[in-house]
């Protein structure tokens, strides 16, 4: 009982220490209520924090945004963005600048939404709207960049800096917590971030986005999300539409509309995969419509006999007399069709071939099939997946698709859950010189101005 009424006490003496108002540059006093922040505002928190949460609710209008700097002097300390709007590379609510950086936002502009961040310990946690968007546990080696060199737990100052447009904070609440503080909930390990790729990208503003998750082989959206949080990848997860495929299969409007209602509300970008050639006239472009993204591949094609062929299993890849050579050609052609004819954002699993061909891959992939494909990417605005799970396109198609000015993407196409951490694409951003002006995001879509041809009905 003793300990019981300390514990309260204490908690009651926390509360009553929260700050009930900010500082001015000027050196004036801000009440807690709602405040507004233009371009170039500043307001600092009255006292220091070491360990603490934060809640609050915020509101951006359109392309604005503020940042929250916490453990600061005004120059030092972690950074955390509100903004909000379309997927288009910027970094979006929730965001710890340069360390865990996202690019969907829960929350829209114009609209007040709840935020949180907690403080304890090494751990760093934040959501918006009720969801995590982060859970980040320093190491005891952080890698940080000169830049970023001061990014690092310690105590001081909150700070809220409006960066351009408005931005306005209301019901904001600052609780104290002990020297000693833990998130219980944190049962992630620390990254190792002497040896990450992903935290060198992130602190290198590179968007770190897989496109091509699939919740199957055990990969649950909850084990989907904690491990996006862990690993510092944004993840875009998508099932399958249409019909042959793998794993979790929408077969209607119907179910599109419940799947996206089931993953809208989780951090991640929300895609869906064309599967077969008939997925375009078995949903209404409306239903496909809600979705961040479209993707597709040629890993089922029609053949020489007019053959439904899923040339990632030995047993439809018939060459009836045909040479290697001579199927190569179909499976070029029939890339181009897919590619001309159905809404795809991106082509995923590119330039897959049959095992028994993939041997020679570079001998296939002559220099004219490379172009033929290319030329419809860039007629048609597609990005170019780069392929963890295959290792596809080779490192010459990548280089030759950025020399076009062509956009790419990164997509494991997961069996399970564990698909790794982008490692081919790290190969390709080295070897290729792949930067952040190559990534492809959902606002440059322009599938929605391109007409659907059904071809291949029967």
């Amino acid at each position: 009982m003793k300990n019981y009424i300390l514990s309260l006490l204490s908690l009651l003496i926390l509360s009553c220490n929260a700050t009930d108002g900010w500082k001015n540059t000027d050196g004036s006093i801000v009440k807690n209520e709602e405040m507004r922040l233009a371009t170039g505002d500043k307001l600092t928190s009255t006292r220091e924090y070491k360990n603490f949460i934060m809640q609050g609710k915020a509101l951006t209008e359109k392309d604005a945004e503020a940042t929250l700097l916490f453990h600061t002097d005004g120059t030092s300390g972690y950074e955390v963005i509100f903004r909000n709007g379309a997927i288009d590379g910027t970094r979006k609510s929730g965001s710890l600048t340069a360390v865990r950086n996202l690019y969907r936002s829960l929350a829209q502009d114009s609209c007040w939404f709840d935020f949180q961040i907690a403080v304890r310990g090494k751990n760093i946690a934040i959501s918006i709207n009720g969801t995590d968007v982060v859970c980040y546990t320093e190491p005891v080696k952080p890698y940080r960049t000169a830049e970023y060199s001061q990014r690092l737990i310690s105590s001081g100052n909150i700070m809220l800096i409006g960066k351009s447009g408005t931005t306005k904070f209301r019901d904001l609440h600052i609780t104290p917590l002990a020297d000693d503080a833990r998130n219980e909930n944190d049962t992630l390990p620390a990254i190792d971030e002497q040896s990450d790729a992903i935290i060198r990208l992130q602190q290198s503003n590179f968007p770190v986005i897989d496109y091509h998750v699939h919740l199957k082989g055990g990969l649950t959206k909850e084990m989907a999300h904690a491990m996006s949080m862990n690993y510092g990848i944004n993840y875009g997860v998508a099932p399958n539409a249409g019909e042959g495929g793998v794993g979790r299969m929408l077969a209607n409007d119907k179910e599109v509309y419940e799947y996206y209602e089931e993953v809208k509300p989780l951090p991640f970008l929300c895609g869906v995969q064309g599967e077969g050639r008939r997925w375009t006239s078995t949903f209404s472009q409306e239903a496909l419509g809600i979705f961040d993204y479209l993707f597709t591949d040629a890993m089922t094609i029609k053949d020489h006999k007019n053959r439904n062929s899923r040339i990632y299993r030995a047993e439809e890849v018939h060459y009836d007399g045909l040479s290697k050579e001579e199927y190569m050609d179909i499976i070029v052609e029939q890339t181009v069709k897919i590619l001309t004819n159905e809404p795809a954002d991106i082509f995923a699993n590119p330039t897959y071939i049959p095992d028994e061909m993939n041997v020679d891959y570079d001998n296939f992939w002559t220099d004219a099939r490379i172009n033929k494909v290319l030329d419809v990417l860039e007629r048609h605005s597609i990005a170019l997946e780069i392929n963890p799970r295959y290792k596809i396109p080779g490192l010459k198609i990548i280089s030759m698709a950025k020399e076009r000015g062509l956009k790419f993407t990164f997509g494991t196409n997961n069996v399970d859950a564990n698909f790794g951490k982008l490692e081919y694409c790290i190969e390709a951003i080295e070897k290729c010189g792949i930067t952040a002006e190559d990534i492809w995001f959902p606002s440059m879509s322009i599938r929605r101005t391109r007409p659907v041809v059904i071809y291949n009905k029967e």
